[in-house]
This record gives structure tokens, C-alpha cells and sequence, in this order.
């Protein structure tokens, strides 16, 4: 059987909210639509908020292209600062992390290759929808997707870069 990809519009009326908070998951072109092969997700990032601690994806590659602000990213060792324009590869299996490190929002595409990590987010819409879970509970979900999570990068990340932990 061949599946017929995908062409054709998306409306903005039909993007997905995923995931609300300091980081925000808006699903603009679902892994559904493209049989598997993308996804596309916006988030909105708060000032001074950690997007992510360092983690590591097993199985999808990731591209970052900042829309609006300034981004931290971590990849492996090298720290990068991107601004508008700006694309950083994330390659499966190589640790990352990013962040806003300004007093202004941010907003930041991410490319995911192949599409099925997008429910991740939608799933940590779910667990943090009563306040910030338990750790184990979110390694626990990075787990099922084949992400290795580092929560204890979480401290040095907020220090360093001055960040702001929800509460």
C-alpha cells in the first residue's frame, strides 16, 4: 500500500496547543499529516526560562530556527547564543539543552525528524498540567520517547545563565 505524502495548507486556526507555561508546544505541522516523516513545533519561550535541561534523543534529529529573540542552546560542549534567522542542528545522540537568558520573550521553530517525538509534548502538557511533577515522573515520560534526561544539569544551567524555575 503507498500512502499519498501530504500537500497542502495547514491553517493557523488548526495549530494545536500542546503545551502551555514558560515553554509553550504549539504543534504547526503535525507527524501525522506527514506520514511520520517531520514535525514541526513552535515554543514560546518566557524570559529567563529553561526550555529544556540537557538531554539526549535516541531516535530524532532536531533544528532549531529562532523567529523572535535570543535563544541559549547548549549542543554537546559548545554553548551557542542564536538570534532571528538563526538554525542550530541537534543531532540524535549528541546531549542539548537551551534557554532564554533575556528579559524578552522568545519564539523558536523546531524541526523534528522524524515527527513522532511531537506527542512528547503533549504528554508534558498532561503531567504538568497540576504544577511541576516529580522528577521521576518526567524521566519517566523522556523515557518512553527515547530520550535520556539529565535533571541534574538542571542547577549549574539556572545559575549560570539566570534563570527563573517555575514554582
Amino acid at each position: 500500500m503507498t500512502t499519498t505524502p501530504f500537500a497542502g495548507l495547514v491553517p493557523a486556526g488548526e495549530h494545536a496547543v500542546l503545551l502551555e507555561g514558560a515553554l509553550g508546544a504549539v504543534e504547526m505541522l503535525p507527524g501525522a499529516v506527514t506520514d511520520g516523516r517531520l514535525a514541526v513545533v513552535q515554543h514560546p519561550l518566557a524570559p529567563r526560562a529553561l526550555g529544556a535541561p540537557m538531554h539526549t534523543h535516541t531516535r530524532e534529529d532536531e533544528y532549531t530556527l529562532v523567529e523572535e529573540g535570543l535563544v541559549g542552546i547548549q549542543v554537546g560542549d559548545e554553548v551557542i547564543e542564536a538570534g532571528p534567522g538563526d538554525v542550530v542542528a541537534k543531532p540524535r545522540g549528541v546531549p542539548h539543552a537551551f534557554w532564554n537568558p533575556t528579559e524578552r520573550p522568545a519564539r523558536l521553530l523546531e524541526i523534528i525528524v522524524p515527527g513522532a517525538f511531537a506527542a512528547y509534548f503533549r504528554e508534558l502538557g498532561e503531567v504538568v498540567a497540576d504544577g511541576p511533577p516529580a522528577a521521576d515522573r518526567l524521566v519517566a515520560l523522556a523515557g518512553r520517547f527515547g530520550v535520556r534526561m539529565d535533571l541534574t544539569s538542571v542547577p549549574a544551567l539556572v545559575e549560570r545563565y539566570g534563570l527563573i524555575l517555575p514554582a
